[in-house]
């Protein structure tokens, strides 16, 4: 008779015929079950064997296609059943379901999540439909099908959404009768004729990646970056992640979501780049990748509208929940911002909309919506399971949030987590294009009487095998028969529903695991810290640009939601950084001195100022004395010197010091910015103060002058004996007789009176004279650490 009637053309509708055939099912398979086990209906473990037996058998969708079938269409439908149960499978079969035509989106998201067969809502099979024999299926085993059936044979009466199930229905060893083993439900969207309003639908492209740049430059003039590591190749290359975002997004029509920190770390890499290995830098390899992804991006960019994000993509909320009360943290938001558009523009040599904030997974409370606009964007991308409207269709996506200063636009919470699985398997991937297909034509089915904008935001940062299948769905939608493609901008300036949600969720309404994941406080302030650090070495450079950009963006990288679920390899980026910068400001130090010893009133103490970076650096010296009654600095207790030193180089500031009175005085030294603010450590050293008084010099050279005057007296007196000798001894030879000469063994006569008061030279103790104390050699100044005992200048 039905096959009568189908020739005929006078049979029952499609829809007649599903739920005769349900309750034919509902009805027909207990009293079957009956009266071939009558135990297996009555006993509760035997239904709940019931419940779980539509599972033994997996069925997965590989393919459906076409997508969107229109009238004329072949419906193929492509898996794999695999028995995952112990029990072999027996005179199986393989059928099409088709059940009836759906009325709201709500009911595509309950058979969404269903699993196994339900004999009280899944359709019977089509009938002439072809069907799938499968004699025997072992445990473990599978097998491929394939099934094709006419659009007209699918009973699809009107425009609509509807059900398509694959199911296996057989025995098994120990259940000797037909019942459904295994389903797999997707959807059909049916739309043969193009609706007369369409949904203007925008859909987000984003190209976003994590931090891979350092703070650290090479010392070349063209300051070559060096990054972290060279994963962002992998992301590039042929097949890579961002590869293919490129290569699909060229001919879809899309709105650009870019992180301007990724295109400037290319545009790196494209000019020369370095790669940290261990302690080392080494030259990067992959310069013609990063060169080809440019330019492929700058293609297909061209003809549509292009938004930045700012710099580096930072995380928005923890800003808002952890950092905003860490002094200076908005300003990272602002400097971030500022540079987005400039970067864009640069690189891809497009100008770019700058005014969007996009909140990770699109949530927002009040703290999140003036964190977000604080920096000059006055729209945000929200979401609809945040900002939820209590409507029973779904709204255009912009309207004004708040006290109406700032534009939410907000996606629709479906279909941007359409594709968020794992879409590698086919049958995800299969299943989630049908989805988005199906919620999408529901939604122009809502209200066909009025045109409506829907925004799609899918994840942040999407796997290659994501994307493929995003690109898959959009083209399903390519023959526009129930929407057409717009863009963010014109979606944010279309006209807001009136009866749509204006209120900022609460606080309270933020999701945990989503608060869970927000960067701590502690990153915050290791930022202000950086912060703060940079503030006080730049003012020193003569060259700010070498050293300010760099840390500048490596902070803003330090705020990327990137770093979300990884807060170990976060907190060591801010370290580097940190370390890094602390590495360059001690290159400008003071070199250590030892204890002096001051001999005179009046001195000059040098200090030594060391500057080991490729810059020159100019600050100010100053010296303290310990005490200014016993040593001062030009009649001070401290003086101040301007100091310029030369990249690589060393500089000895001379002070002048004049001693009081005796002692030891403690020094210290200490550099400052020209704003007078301390840089570096303070260093310390004692002078001994040894000083000789005037009347103490008198009494020396008194002394000196003695000595030299008895030296000329006695000098003088022994030529004066020596000439009286003479003159003597001349005038006895000429008066006196001559003497006879004197027998032997005879004395002499004694001396005459004269002879023996006559004075005598004195002997030659042989004794040398004392030179006085040679002046002493001070020697060049040397730029080293002074040795034990120095003396200063005089």
């Amino acid at each position: 008779m039905a096959e009568a009637a189908d020739i005929q053309g006078t049979g029952p509708s499609p829809a007649r015929r599903w739920l005769r055939r349900t309750v034919t099912v509902a009805f027909g398979a207990p009293l079957l079950a009956g009266l071939l086990q009558a135990p297996a209906v009555t006993s509760p473990a035997s239904a709940a064997e019931d419940a779980t037996g539509s599972k033994t058998v997996d069925v997965s969708l590989a393919t459906l296609t076409p997508s969107a079938p229109v009238e004329g269409d072949t419906v193929t439908v492509t898996g794999t059943v695999t028995n995952r149960g112990k029990k072999t499978v027996t005179d199986a079969t393989v059928d099409l379901r088709v059940g009836p035509r759906m009325t709201s989106r709500s009911e595509i998201e309950q058979v969404t999540g269903r699993t196994g067969y339900r004999s009280d809502s899944d359709p019977a099979p089509v009938e002439d439909a072809p069907t799938i024999k499968v004699p025997r299926l072992g445990p473990g085993l599978s097998a491929d099908f394939s099934l094709s059936v006419p659009v007209s044979d699918l009973g699809l009466d009107e425009a609509g959404v509807y059900q398509l199930g694959v199911s296996l229905t057989g025995q098994t060893s120990d259940r000797r009768y037909d019942r459904v083993l295994g389903i797999e439900r997707t959807f059909v969207p049916y739309q043969p004729e193009a609706t007369e309003k369409k949904t203007q639908l925008t859909y987000l492209w984003p190209l976003i990646s994590a931090a891979h740049v350092s703070a650290e430059t090479a010392t070349d003039d063209q300051q070559t970056p060096v990054f972290e590591d060279d994963a962002l190749a992998a992301e590039l290359k042929p097949g890579g992640r961002l590869d293919e975002l490129v290569s699909l997004g060229k001919d879809l029509p899309v709105t650009w979501v870019v992180d301007p920190d990724l295109l400037a770390s290319v545009d790196a890499m494209a000019n020369g780049y370095r790669v940290k290995d261990g302690t080392l830098h080494v030259p990067g390899k992959n310069q013609a990748v990063a060169e080809r992804w440019l330019n492929s991006l700058e293609k297909a960019i061209q003809g549509h509208k292009v938004v930045a994000l700012p710099f580096a993509d930072p995380d928005l909320a923890s800003l808002a929940h952890r950092g905003k009360d860490v002094p200076g943290s908005l300003g990272h938001l602002q400097s971030a911002t500022a540079l987005a558009g400039a970067t864009v523009e640069t690189v891809l040599h497009v100008q770019p909309a700058t005014d969007f904030a996009w909140p990770v997974d699109g949530a927002v409370d009040p703290s999140i919506v003036s964190v977000a606009t604080s920096a000059g964007a006055d729209k945000v991308i929200a979401r609809s399971d945040s900002v939820r409207d209590d409507l029973s269709y779904t709204a255009t996506a912009a309207r004004p949030l708040g006290d109406g200063s700032t534009t939410a636009v907000v996606s629709d919470a479906l279909l941007s987590t359409t594709f968020d699985g794992d879409m590698v398997r086919a049958e995800n991937s299969t299943l989630a294009i049908q989805e988005f297909l199906s919620q999408s034509l529901a939604i122009t089915l809502e209200q066909p009487e009025d045109q409506r904008s829907i925004v799609v935001a899918p994840q942040r940062v999407p796997t290659a095998a994501q994307a493929q299948t995003m690109a898959a769905a959009l083209q399903g939608l390519s023959g526009k028969r129930w929407s057409q493609p717009s863009d963010l901008l014109a979606a944010a300036a279309a006209k807001p529903d009136p009866d749509a949600s204006t209120a900022v969720p609460g606080t309270s309404r933020y999701p945990k695991k989503l608060r869970d994941r927000e960067l701590p406080v502690q990153a915050f302030r290791d930022m202000k810290t950086t912060r703060d650090e940079l503030d006080d070495f730049k003012v020193i450079l003569t060259a700010q640009y070498r050293v300010v950009p760099p840390f500048t963006n490596a902070i803003n990288r330090e705020m990327s939601t990137s770093w979300r679920g990884q807060a170990r390899a976060a907190a060591l980026y801010r370290i580097n950084v940190l370390e890094y910068l602390q590495t360059l400001t001690e290159g400008v130090q003071l070199v250590d001195k030892s204890d002096l010893t001051l001999s005179g009133r009046s001195a000059t103490i040098p200090v030594t100022v060391q500057n080991k970076l490729l810059q020159d650096v100019h600050l100010v010296l100053r010296l303290t004395s310990g005490s200014k009654n016993r040593l001062n600095l030009s009649g001070e207790r401290y003086k101040e010197l301007p100091v310029r030193i030369n990249g690589g180089h060393s500089q000895s500031v001379k002070f002048s010091a004049s001693a009081n009175v005796n002692g030891q005085v403690p020094m210290t030294a200490q550099l400052y910015t020209e704003d007078g603010t301390p840089y570096g450590q303070p260093m310390t050293f004692t002078v001994k103060v040894s000083e000789i008084t005037a009347t103490v010099m008198l009494v020396i050279a008194g002394g000196v002058l003695l000595l030299v005057l008895a030296g000329v007296r006695m000098y003088s007196q022994r030529k004066r004996v020596a000439a009286r000798n003479a003159e003597a001894e001349a005038a006895k030879a000429d008066t006196e007789p001559e003497e006879p000469e004197t027998e032997p063994g005879t004395e002499p006569d004694p001396a005459s009176p004269e002879e023996a008061e006559a004075p005598t030279e004195e002997p030659d103790t042989g004794e040398p004279e004392q030179p006085s104390d040679p002046t002493p050699d001070t020697g060049p100044e040397s730029g080293d650490p002074s040795g034990p005992g120095e003396k200063v200048d005089r």
